[in-house]
Formats: structure tokens, C-alpha cells, sequence
């Protein structure tokens, strides 16, 4: 504790920027490691065609990418080819007869040209004449002694044979059909030849082997739309997935190839590890820290506020982080989910009582997602989603029920809503869960709500005096806890020094009210306004408050002596206040709520005898006010002091004695070490003159009976 106390000594010394910035690093290179081994995925030394030790789940959900290709591939090829009739095909066969018969008319005229050209010539023209459509091989069927039948038949012959075929080819490829159909259809073709009696025997061959040539399938292979269909059944094939949580391969069973390559793309072998887990982390940690700096670099606060606010933020994150850690270790020993038992509203509450409700949420926000990440049972994506939106729930709900005014009392208060919350929560997360659960599993998951919202508030309690003590932090909890009526300090004023007790009283309503119209923390001006005349009790008889028999001590004394008396009570009530151990705001109050003013009742007594008197022997030691609450309260208790002595308070009268008593304040220099504007100090006057007047409002006067 001695050593905490001189380390936050010396951080006093430090700029706040560069705090930040070694807070932030250090804080950041903990978090990783304390987070570094919840990343990671359970590997195992498995070889293939060995038998598995233990039933092994996949860690995530991924794609098998080469069997989905292969099961593509399949059905791919499984898509028959796609036909379309084509009418052109049957021209282009008539063409190509009559492109044959043309052929041979032109040669028969080229022979009756010379007479004398011998058959082989003739082939040669002929051959010439059908050159192109040799090269396509079109013309395979049709042997060179048919082709000499040709040109020795009779241009009538010739002419009926081409009708012939014409008509035949045509009606036979005016079909669809496609390849496998040909022999029929050349067969009807063969057919409508022998059938006809016009064709003279020696062309007959001639005629069938033409026909045969021209019968060729009309239904051609659609490309275009073979490959939309393959394209189509490639798309119709899912991706094949191990999806998150299966089981791979259980315990006793040989891990064939298929089960090895499955573990392999799951990353669950010893060779497998990776970087992108620790990777994330780091980024994580990245994001978080520099929200976090944004967040207490925007602050408003002081520097030694804001020292303190960033070491209590950390601290109780850490803390968190810690815990989790202990909680993800016995996690793996339970079916149940152990990190449920997590308390969700023990960082919301510690920091909204210590800082504020804004850093609570922000810390909420960082601690749901840490446990996310740490508290995941290892067959989560990312994070275990439920465990981080029921810390977040748990610890926002905390936020809206824990009143930041409250006494200790209401920390059980807001436990006991945050374990309706948490069983609230579980119970969504069973029902969704669509699983069928034990008795015994669901009493643990009530048992887990309620224990984590009370364990948020017994840690809670535990924690604070720690926290408060050790930075010195005057928590709103610890001043409403101050300001009970029933503490020994406050009975003593009221016992001992009644007139001081309600002197205070209003010094308190009139402070409150003030700082609370420019911002300051008016709790702590009302409680400090309770203590500060509390050295009043060492001399009570020498206030005029507390004397009540019309004798006024100060007669019998001389005025250096009545000085020393009235000016001690500063000083007595801080070491009173010290002595109990009572914060330092409050002993800062009772030693500066007089700053370095003068009293001038006694001074101006001693001028009487002794012109030469010496003012600042009759001032308060001081130091002068150095905060905005205890300059406040300088003015609420000179004012309400004055008020009090008047004998018939008008508004106008209250509101001339205000200005005057805040001139005079500002002209004697008191309030140059606190940063108390004018616009504030305006707002303060404003704000005093409206409670004194619903104080000293006028009263109907009742008749008497």
C-alpha cells in the first residue's frame, strides 16, 4: 500500500499525455498476453491411418475447397449436350448434290467439246471441278467408277436422278435426328431410290451411295447453351462445409484420408499453427487503446483527476481480464457454460462509482467483448457472442440502476436487478439454443445469473475501499455515506455546536445549489459545507451561533487574542478531519473556506487602540480557495452568515449583500488559485439570491384566536 501511495506520488510529477502513453503501452503489452493464449486452437500429433485418441470437433467453419470442385466437376460433366435442329442442313446437302451434278454436266459439255478426251481426263476435270468439296471429305462414299457412271450416263438420266435424290435427301433431313438416328434415315433414303423404276440399273449404285453421302444429322450440338447448363449444374452443387462444432472423427475411429484431410483444412494439427489469430488480438488490443486514449484525452477533468481516473480504469480492466482468465481455464472441465458465472456489473459499477457513467460504459463495451474473445468454448468464429451480450446487457443494466448518489446499499439493490437481468438473458439463450438440457443444467444456469449479479456487488463492495483509499478518491458513494446525520462527526456539531450545525446546514443548501449551476460537484460542496466549521467545537462559545444567553466571551478578551480564536478554528477543524482520516477534499475545505481573508471585526477593534495595526496580522492563513466547490462555499458562508444578521431580508436587500460580499471576495484576491471564472462567478451570485429567496420568502401572517 506504502509503495502504491509513492508510486501515484511521483506520477503527480508526470504530464498527463505522456501517462497516457505509458499507461496505454504497458496496459496494452498485459492485455495481449493475458489474451494471447485464448486464440489459440487445441491441436493434436495425429498422423493418417492412425487410430484418433479423442473425439476431435472442428474449431471453425470452413470450406473444403477441393472437394467442392471435385463434386462441381461431376456434376458438370454429367449434363448431356444440348441439340438444336438446323433447316440449313438440308440445303446445304441439296446444294452440295446439285454443286455434284452441276460438276458433271459442265464436264459432259467439255466432252462433246473434244471428243477424243480419254476417261482419266475426264476424272482429272471432274476432280478439279469438286475440289473443295473433297478436301472436306464430303465426297468419301462416292467411288471414281461411279463418279465415270456419271459422266457416261445420259443428261436426262442425270437430270432425274438429281430430282430424285433432292426430293429424298430433303425429306429425310427436314427430320430432326441426330447422329445415332443416320443409318435409319439413310436407310428410308436407300429405300425411296430402289422403290423408284425411272433410274436405269447402271445408275442405281451411283444413286445409293449419293444418298447415303447427303444423309447427315440435323439436330447440331447447342454450345452455347451446353455450357449454361454445365455452368448451372457447377452452381447447383453448395459448397461443402465442416461447419463449426462438427465432429471429425471420434474417439476409437481410423483416420482415413478423407478424416485427415478434414482435420488438416480444420488447422487442428500440431504443424498448423498460425498467425492471423494473434494477429487479430493485436489489432483488437489496437482499437481498444486507442479508444480508450481518446476517451480520457477529451476529458474535461483535471490532470491529477484524470492520473487517477486512467490507473482505476486499467487496473479494474486487468482485474476483469484476470478473472477471465481464471474463468476460461476450469471452463474446459464442464459441459455446462462456466463463464456465465462471470459477475457482469463488477467493472460498470466499480467505475461508475469511482470515474463516471461514461468511462463505465466504454469499459462495459471493452470488457463484453474481451470475454468474448477469452470465454469462447473454442468452437467459436470470432467470439462466444452470448457470453459477450450478456456481460454487456448485465453491465448496462447495472449502469441504469446504480444510482451514482446512492449509499452502500443500493449496490445490493442493483445486484439484485443485474441477477434478473443475467437469468432474463440466460433464458433467451436457452430457448434459442432449440437444445433439450438437464435438470441439473438448468438449475446451474439459474444458480450462475443470480451468483454473478451478487458476486458483482460483493466484489464490488470489497473493492471500492481499496480503490478509494488508495488514490485518494472521494467517491459520491463515500460523501452521501459522509454526510449520514448519524455520523459521529456531524452528531458532535449538532451536539456541541447547535448553532454551527444549522449554520452549516444552510451553508450547504446555498453551496449545493451554486455548484451546481456552473458544473462543480455539488455533492461534495454540501458535505464539505457540513465539516467545514467543524473546529468550531474545540471554542464553541466564542461563535456568536452558539451563544444563546446574551454573553459574548470576546468582551473579556482583547482583539489580538479574540483573532487567534476565530482564526484557529480553520486549522483545528483540518486536524480534526485528519485525525479521523477523513478525506483530503474535506480537510482542503475546512482549511481554505476563510482562503487568506481578514477579520475585520477585531482588526478594526485593535485599530481603535492602536492605529498602526498591521492588517494582514488579522488575515486567515490560509492557503486561499483551490477549487471551484471550495470557493463556492467561501462565498455560501459569508453570505449566509450576513443574511442571517439582517433583520428584515427583501430580495433586493439579498441580492445588494451578495454582490457586495462577492466584490469584496474578488477585490481582496481570493479567488486567484482556483480557475472560478466571472461568467461562473455570476451564475454562483444568481444562483444563491433564488435559494435565499425561497429561504426568507415572506410569510402570510395568521390572525391570532
Amino acid at each position: 500500500m506504502t509503495a502504491l501511495k509513492e508510486l501515484l506520488s511521483q506520477l503527480r510529477k508526470v504530464k498527463f499525455t505522456f501517462l497516457l502513453l505509458l499507461v496505454v503501452s504497458l496496459s496494452s503489452i498485459l492485455l495481449f498476453f493475458l489474451m494471447y493464449g485464448s486464440t489459440q486452437n487445441e491441436t493434436y500429433e495425429i498422423s493418417a491411418f492412425e487410430i484418433s485418441p479423442k473425439t476431435i470437433r472442428s474449431p471453425k467453419t470452413i470450406e473444403d475447397i477441393e472437394k467442392t470442385e471435385l463434386e462441381r466437376v461431376r456434376a458438370e460433366q454429367a449434363v448431356p449436350n444440348s441439340y438444336r435442329f438446323s433447316e440449313d442442313i438440308m440445303k446445304n446437302r441439296q446444294a452440295i448434290l446439285g454443286s455434284i451434278f452441276t460438276a458433271v454436266s459442265d464436264v459432259k459439255v467439255e466432252v462433246k467439246k473434244d471428243p477424243d478426251m480419254t476417261s482419266d481426263t475426264k476424272m482429272k476435270l471432274l476432280q478439279k471441278k469438286l475440289e473443295g468439296l473433297e478436301k472436306e471429305q464430303t465426297l468419301l462414299p462416292v467411288t471414281d467408277d461411279q463418279f465415270k457412271q456419271l459422266l457416261s450416263a445420259e443428261q436426262g438420266d442425270l437430270n432425274n436422278l438429281h430430282e430424285l435424290l433432292t426430293h429424298a435427301v430433303g425429306r429425310e433431313l427436314s427430320k430432326p435426328f441426330k447422329a445415332e438416328q443416320v443409318p435409319m434415315h439413310r436407310y428410308e433414303v436407300e429405300r425411296n431410290i430402289r422403290e423408284t423404276n425411272t433410274l436405269p440399273r447402271d445408275l442405281l449404285d451411283v444413286a445409293l451411295a449419293l444418298g447415303r453421302m447427303a444423309v447427315v444429322e440435323t439436330e447440331i450440338i447447342d454450345e452455347e447453351l451446353t455450357v449454361k447448363n454445365q455452368m448451372d449444374a457447377r452452381a447447383s452443387v453448395e459448397a461443402i462445409r465442416i461447419l463449426q462444432g462438427q465432429v471429425i472423427v471420434r474417439e476409437g475411429q481410423l483416420i482415413d484420408r478423407d478424416v485427415y484431410h478434414q482435420l488438416k483444412l480444420s488447422g487442428v494439427l500440431n504443424n498448423q499453427s498460425s498467425l492471423k489469430p494473434t494477429l487479430g488480438i493485436i489489432l483488437f488490443i489496437l482499437f481498444v487503446s486507442g479508444l480508450t486514449a481518446i476517451h480520457f484525452g477529451k476529458s474535461k477533468r483535471d490532470e491529477i483527476f484524470k492520473k487517477k481516473a486512467l490507473g482505476i480504469f486499467y487496473i479494474i480492466l486487468l482485474l476483469a481480464v484476470v478473472l477471465m482468465k481464471i474463468v476460461s481455464y476450469i471452463d474446459y472441465e464442464f459441459d455446462v457454460l462456466i463463464a456465465f458465472l462471470f459477475p457482469t456489473a463488477l467493472v460498470p459499477m466499480l467505475i461508475k462509482l469511482l470515474i463516471n457513467e461514461r468511462s463505465a460504459v466504454l469499459a462495459t463495451i471493452i470488457t463484453s467483448a474481451t470475454a468474448g474473445i477469452m470465454l469462447q468454448e473454442g468452437l467459436a468464429a470470432i467470439m462466444q457472442m452470448e457470453v459477450a451480450l450478456y456481460i454487456l446487457f448485465g453491465g448496462i443494466v447495472s449502469i441504469y440502476l446504480l444510482s451514482e448518489h446512492g449509499r452502500r446499499s443500493t449496490i445490493l439493490q442493483t445486484s439484485l436487478g443485474v441477477a434478473g437481468s443475467n437469468m432474463m438473458f440466460i433464458l433467451f439463450y436457452l430457448l434459442m439454443t432449440q437444445t433439450s438440457y438437464t435438470t441439473p443444467e438448468l438449475i446451474f444456469y439459474a444458480v450462475a445469473a443470480i451468483s454473478s449479479g451478487l458476486l458483482s456487488g460483493a466484489l464490488t463492495m470489497g473493492l471500492l475501499p481499496f480503490f478509494e483509499s488508495s488514490f485518494h478518491l472521494l467517491s459520491n458513494m463515500r460523501l452521501v455515506e459522509l454526510s449520514n446525520p448519524n455520523h459521529p462527526l456531524l452528531k458532535k456539531i449538532l451536539v456541541e455546536t447547535p448553532g454551527t450545525y444549522h449554520h452549516s446546514i444552510m451553508v450547504a443548501n446555498l453551496a449545493d445549489a451554486a455548484c451546481e449551476a456552473i458544473g462543480a460537484n455539488g455533492l461534495l460542496a454540501r458535505v464539505g459545507s457540513y465539516y467545514h466549521d467543524i473546529g468550531k467545537t474545540i471554542h464553541p462559545g466564542f461563535f456568536i451561533e452558539n451563544q444563546h444567553n446574551g454573553r459574548n466571551l470576546h468582551d473579556a478578551l482583547t482583539p489580538e487574542k479574540s483573532r487567534d480564536m476565530i482564526i484557529a478554528h480553520a486549522e483545528d477543524g483540518a486536524k480534526i478531519l485528519e485525525k479521523q482520516r477523513m478525506p483530503k477534499e474535506l480537510i482542503a475545505i475546512a482549511r481554505q473556506h476563510h482562503g487568506t481573508s481578514s477579520v475585520k471585526f477585531f482588526y478594526l477593534k485593535a485599530k481603535e487602540t492602536n492605529p498602526d495595526v498591521n492588517e494582514d496580522d488579522f488575515r486567515y492563513p490560509g492557503p486561499k480557495p483551490q477549487t471551484k466547490e471550495n470557493a463556492v462555499i467561501m462565498i455560501a458562508d459569508s453570505v449566509e452568515a450576513a443574511v442571517r444578521s439582517m433583520k428584515e431580508p427583501t430580495p433586493e436587500k439579498i441580492a445588494t449583500l451578495v454582490n457586495a460580499i462577492v466584490r469584496g471576495k474578488l477585490e481582496d484576491d481570493q479567488f486567484d488559485e482556483c480557475d472560478l471564472s466571472l461568467k461562473e462567478i455570476k451564475l454562483v451570485k444568481q444562483a444563491i439570491n433564488e435559494t435565499l429567496n425561497g429561504i426568507f420568502h415572506n410569510r402570510i401572517e395568521y390572525p391570532n384566536k
